[in-house]
């Protein structure tokens, strides 16, 4: 087995299989093999130690990262294999709780509660200690509880650490009552599988002792991301024999909004003094360029060990550059950008992956791939039309549209919730089916339908009231604002921004951007901007998502949900600060530190070739906003990256971004006219200055960007919103 330890592995990997006794930390960077090196190392334990399988733990974070390293490991050793614990967190737990739980006070036949589960119960607590949803959502007391158990806080400690907080008293006082119900129904949450071990372990010597004397030898996988509890879980199994390895790389932990804490692997020689540390810096996946980029990045972070990836492919391409006039120019140049490497370089649809910091992101990129006929899935989230936010507000612009729609009225007419439920809802359609006539009919002379509470028919009234104001303005305004009125009217919006679901957060997102594309709609050059050319528009797009997985097709996906993986092109795409960053990283030093790691992982997910792309100005909420372009990459060394232009509305080309800013202006430097219209100069126009354009009208300057004797000006124009313009090669002239 050592010969072909010697043939397979490198000098750190080798390393790593042979360190058995004693604490290992493993830094294993993007790329650098770490499956195959915990696999040859139990398979070494096992084959060459003579270690007895049972004596091993495994933990992984995913059923299927535990699948396949099991197969691994099995197709090096055998069936020994199936002799050794290599699960989850979760699934180990639940080994240890079915054998020890009733020392706890359970059953050993106890239920696991699913996410559904746990809502009803949450609701049943509600109700009994006369919470109203409105003050506290349940899905915020599914959230803390969840966030406690993760930081192994009881009830009763939670309780007395906020007797003087109303709100967080109430939430102790259902977090004890819902405890209590789990206990009595015999059942667990998810969370409890982990904090109740812990609790197991830590309560009953016995146990403990006999779960170190079995697990002699125990390896973590993915440890950035380890919380409280399952750092404290691993904590104790090992503190007998302290035979652990760990494997994990500080610079990908992205998840601490799930609990994740990097001091877990950041403070590992510190919890064992005498820890060796190997470091697998030797990347197999990517071109030196990218991996050179990556470091680049990631060497602006304080919280991180020193390390470097190395490569093994050579320099590769630059990374590529674009920055581009909008939003959808950025659209527009992913999808041709694509196309061209089809044509010319014979590559298939699945070798590219488009990476954004947000779901919301991707509605730009789904309407450009239909019009260019490229076919694409998106992974961890809904197509943009399909989502049910953005399914509500369509609903309305179709009831609006045709009020026959008893389908789409069916789902508006309690949403957002205004006291017209299901029952109510079936007696209209029953009554309506009798008199054959559409439940917009009925709902018109709502008193005719007798058994109506007089409750549900002062909703109904109100209700009818509110679509006969749309429909009588919808032909007056554009499509936009009337989504903006609906939001806005119906008490959509407002709902979601008071909302203590984060998931919210992104739904206002979401429809932010639906606005943005009926604005793009009425400024594109189709005649007909009625609503009924919006909806048909619409239609074609969430009409077009019939792509089996294993097809081939482009994938889009956020960076998070990257992770893991890794494919030949990628595009990293609103790389602007307030996007990727965002802006509340821009102000929290810790939250900029997560950002960059996260852009880590996406520039180390790309093997052969990396764009990263922004926009001088993209659509918010309708309205048209300018960002910079993202410090991370401006944090790219210029010896790494190449610069590309983008086009604005006249065909005249402007700068891509700061970096060759210079380049491009002395490139036109013989084009420039001798002198720019009026007074104004390179030297002499500042912010705040008001200026005329001959197609835009009066504007005012926000801000100025001097270059190589000219400026590149962002101007918001009175009329036509912002504009970025260089002064060299467009007609102003000062007011």
């Amino acid at each position: 087995m050592a010969l072909e330890f010697e043939k397979l592995l490198n000098k750190e990997q080798l390393e790593a299989v042979r360190t058995i006794d004693g604490p290992l930390l493993i830094l294993a960077g993007a790329g650098s093999g770490k499956t195959r090196v915990l696999t040859y190392r139990i398979a070494h334990m096992i084959e060459d130690k003579h270690i007895y399988p049972s004596q091993i733990l495994a933990i992984t974070f995913t059923n299927k990262a535990a699948g396949e390293m099991k197969e691994r490991v099995r197709k090096l050793i055998g069936n020994e294999a199936d002799n050794m614990w290599i699960s989850t967190f979760h699934s180990s737990c639940v080994r240890i709780l079915r054998r020890e739980i009733d020392k706890l006070g359970y059953n050993k036949n106890f239920a696991i509660y699913d996410s559904y589960d746990q809502k009803v119960l949450v609701k049943q607590c509600m109700q009994e200690l006369n919470i109203n949803e409105k003050d506290i959502t349940d899905r915020e007391i599914i959230g803390k509880i969840g966030e406690l158990k993760d930081e192994l806080k009881s009830a009763d400690r939670f309780k007395r650490e906020n007797q003087h907080n109303f709100r967080m008293n109430k939430i102790a006082d259902l977090y004890l009552l819902y405890q209590k119900k789990l206990k009595s129904n015999n059942a667990l949450d998810f969370d409890d599988l982990i904090c109740k071990t812990v609790e197991l372990l830590k309560n009953h010597g016995d146990v403990l002792e006999f779960y170190q004397r079995k697990f002699r030898y125990i390896m973590v996988d993915e440890y950035q991301d380890t919380n409280k509890a399952q750092y404290e879980l691993v904590r104790l199994l090992a503190d007998q024999h302290k035979n652990i390895c760990v494997v994990g790389d500080d610079d990908q932990c992205i998840y601490a909004w799930r609990g994740a804490d990097i001091r877990n692997i950041l403070e590992f020689e510190k919890d064992y003094p005498n820890a060796k540390v190997i470091k697998l810096e030797q990347n197999y996946r990517s071109k030196a360029n990218i991996l050179e980029a990556a470091n680049c990045v990631i060497s602006n972070n304080t919280q991180r060990k020193g390390k470097k990836l190395r490569p093994v492919c050579d320099a590769g391409e630059k990374i590529r550059i674009y920055r581009a006039f909008s939003d959808l120019d950025e659209g527009r140049y992913v999808a041709l950008e694509i196309k061209k490497a089809l044509k010319d370089e014979q590559r298939s649809f699945r070798d590219f992956a488009i990476l954004y910091r947000t779901n919301a992101q991707s509605r730009v990129f789904e309407d450009q791939f239909i019009r260019e006929s490229i076919p694409y899935r998106i992974i961890g989230g809904l197509k943009f039309y399909d989502r049910k936010e953005i399914k509500d507000i369509l609903g309305y612009l179709k009831f609006i549209n045709n009020p026959l729609d008893d389908v789409s009225l069916k789902r508006i007419i309690n949403v957002p919730k205004r006291n017209i439920g299901d029952t109510t809802v079936q007696k209209v359609q029953e009554f309506a089916n009798q008199i054959d006539e559409c439940m917009y009919s009925v709902l018109l002379e709502v008193e005719q339908v007798m058994s109506l509470a007089q409750r549900s028919v002062t909703s109904i009234k109100k209700f009818v009231s509110l679509i006969n104001s749309f429909v009588r303005t919808k032909d007056d305004k554009p499509v936009s604002k009337l989504i903006e009125e609906i939001l806005e009217s119906t008490g959509y919006l407002n709902e979601l921004k008071n909302s203590k679901d984060p998931d919210d957060i992104s739904r206002v997102e979401n429809l932010k951007e639906l606005v943005s594309a009926a604005a793009e709609f009425e400024n594109s050059d189709q005649e007909d901007k009625s609503l009924s050319a919006f909806l048909e528009k619409v239609t074609l797009v969430s009409d077009i998502d019939n792509h089996d997985d294993s097809e081939n097709t482009v994938v889009m996906m956020t960076v998070h949900s990257a992770k893991g993986l890794e494919f030949p092109v990628v595009f990293m795409v609103g790389m602007e600060n307030g996007i990727f960053p965002g802006a509340q990283s821009l102000n929290d030093p810790g939250e900029m530190e997560e950002s960059r790691r996260l852009c880590y992982v996406g520039i180390t997910r790309a093997k052969d070739r990396l764009y990263m792309t922004s926009a001088e100005t993209r659509r918010v909420f309708g309205r048209t906003v300018a960002y910079a372009q993202s410090d991370f990459v401006n944090e790219i060394s210029q010896e790494f990256k190449q610069g590309a232009y983008a086009a604005s509305h006249h065909g005249r080309p402007a700068p891509a971004s700061p970096v060759v800013a210079s380049a491009f202006a002395k490139s036109h430097a013989a084009a420039k006219p001798a002198a720019p219209r009026g007074t104004l100069t390179a030297e002499s126009v500042n912010a705040g200055m008001k200026v005329r354009h001959e197609k835009f009208g009066i504007g005012t300057i926000v801000s100025v960007s001097r270059a190589a004797g000219d400026a590149k000006l962002t101007i918001a124009f009175d009329k036509m919103g912002v504009k970025i313009l260089m002064l060299s090669m467009a007609p102003l002239e000062a007011v």
